[in-house]
């Protein structure tokens, strides 16, 4: 293979956002290229292995990034072909309606979005249907519009669950189906696992790979390079237009040129290429690039009683979202209340090293496992920079006090429930919880790098569709907002750029 190559898109990431675009781009025709610095993830037995995932952690990257204060530690982010999609919880939530309109908080507000919960909405439907989305409509009370129902029924809740559900409803609570990304069938066929922070092998996620990326894959005119690491984006003599990238493939370096350039490498590592591309970076004339990161405020909430045995195998299909438009008493909202894959003893020994596993494997028998979620707000301080080929991210978590709240309200619910032992703990940096916000759309080119399309204000050839394009995080799940954003954005470029 040559040194140098033309092609008239490439991708930089086969995560939610680059997987998706090239989903909907693949039918123009146009030769596209899609660059992922990691491999394919092949089946092994560490694949559905507790301990391997979560006391070994054979699946994270060898990396070390730095915090605010100049502490190493190992990020959460997985490179795969699929990105962190494989091995994501697969709850395919949309935001709700007034996550696109500024939102009080007592620390705080939402700036909103430029435009409305309208504009997105046919491309939610279409992200639901390339990501084969099991729900059901009519039980979440915060549930937005829909214009058209999910392609597939629920996941079914395990006996076990049922009877979870049945006791928050007696408590005044509205537990909704979670809109789900799994073949359960499949994925149980292969072993009787949760799949929540599983990785997926095929064998029943629906992820980035298993969807997006295997229906652009499928047209001629699309290539994968695996093993692929962008090292920098090129820029033409007047710094305009980008011209193509400098890419490292197994260690030998090429450069690929291409008319249009799609970056979706994830909040962090995209903000960080564009910061290392150039003095003071690419796209950032508004000084916003790395700026406004958010990543989500979440606990782990374990409900115990002793009296109750929970024999479920993936638990993860209950949400709960009474206290997400408001604190259920008026007051500013809270957040998003969701089940954990099943939490066994194996897991808790990762975060319980001292305690032995029988022990922990006794009380996850009498626990049902929950995950808590609140917003994280937009702070220009709360930061990705780079230091040679050094990533900082100087996380300024922020909204801590809804949290709490969320926390403590759904504590005094699952007591009345009839679980008499509540745990509770936060979850730290090492935890991807949804990292977003690094290089934003908005209306405003002195505060947002992106438009509302996700192109560079600075330059037309230049698009961002992952998670560092959301100007604001609410409190769901991200994935399919972005696979929806990714769908929209990929039909206005095909008739604004390629026609």
């Amino acid at each position: 293979m040559a040194n140098t190559e033309t092609v008239d898109i490439v991708i930089i990431g086969s995560g939610m956002g680059g997987a998706t675009c090239a989903a909907g781009l693949a039918p123009i025709g146009a030769r596209i290229l899609i660059l992922e610095r990691g491999v394919r993830l092949r089946d092994s037995a560490d694949a559905r292995d507790a301990r391997a995932i979560f006391q070994r952690g054979v699946f994270r990257p060898h990396e070390t990034w730095l915090d605010g204060a100049g502490q190493a530690f190992n990020p959460g982010n997985y490179y795969y072909v699929g990105g962190n999609s494989k091995l994501y919880g697969a709850v395919l939530l949309r935001y709700r309606a007034a996550d696109f309109a500024p939102i009080a908080y007592r620390e705080g507000a939402t700036p909103g979005w430029p435009f409305t919960y309208d504009e997105l909405e046919p491309w939610y439907c279409l992200a639901e249907k390339l990501y084969n989305v099991r729900g059901s409509l009519g039980f979440d009370p915060t549930e937005p519009k829909h214009s058209a129902p999910y392609p597939y029924g629920p996941v079914p809740d395990e006996p076990a669950i049922a009877k979870v559900r049945e006791r928050l409803k007696r408590v005044g609570l509205r537990p909704f189906p979670l809109p789900l990304g799994v073949n359960i069938e499949k994925w149980l066929a292969r072993a009787k696992t949760p799949w929540d922070a599983f990785p997926d092998t095929g064998t029943g996620k629906m992820d980035a790979e298993t969807c997006g990326l295997s229906k652009a894959l499928a047209h001629g005119n699309v290539e994968l390079r695996e093993n692929a690491r962008v090292e920098r984006l090129l820029m033409d003599r007047d710094g305009k237009r980008v011209t193509g990238v400098d890419v490292s493939v197994a260690g030998e370096r090429r450069t690929v040129f291409a008319g249009l350039v799609i970056l979706a490498a994830g909040a962090v590592n995209s903000a960080a290429l564009l910061l290392a591309s150039r003095d003071g970076g690419v796209a950032n004339r508004s000084d916003t690039v790395g700026r406004h990161f958010m990543n989500h405020n979440c606990s782990a909430v374990l409900a115990i009683d002793p009296r109750s045995v929970n024999d479920s195998v993936y638990q993860k299909t209950l949400g709960v979202n009474d206290f997400y438009l408001d604190d259920g008493h008026g007051g500013p909202p809270l957040g998003n209340i969701q089940l954990l894959g099943r939490v066994t003893g194996p897991i808790l020994k990762s975060s319980i090293p001292m305690a032995p596993e029988w022990a922990l494997t006794l009380m996850s028998r009498r626990s049902v496992d929950w995950y808590a979620m609140s917003e994280d707000l937009p702070n220009p301080d709360s930061r990705v920079t780079v230091e040679g080929e050094q990533i900082r991210l100087d996380w300024k978590r922020s909204n801590w006090s809804a949290h709490d709240g969320l926390v403590k309200a759904f504590r005094q619910r699952l007591r009345a429930a009839g679980y008499p032992i509540v745990l509770s703990k936060p979850f730290d940096r090492r935890t991807r919880s949804h990292q977003c916000g690094t290089v934003r759309i908005g209306s405003d080119p002195a505060t947002s790098p992106l438009d509302p399309y996700c192109r560079a204000v600075d330059h037309p050839n230049l698009f961002v569709i992952d998670a560092s394009f959301l100007p604001t995080s609410a409190a769901v799940n991200p994935s399919l907002t972005i696979a929806a954003q990714a769908l929209r954005v990929s039909d206005h470029i095909a008739k604004t750029d390629l026609r």
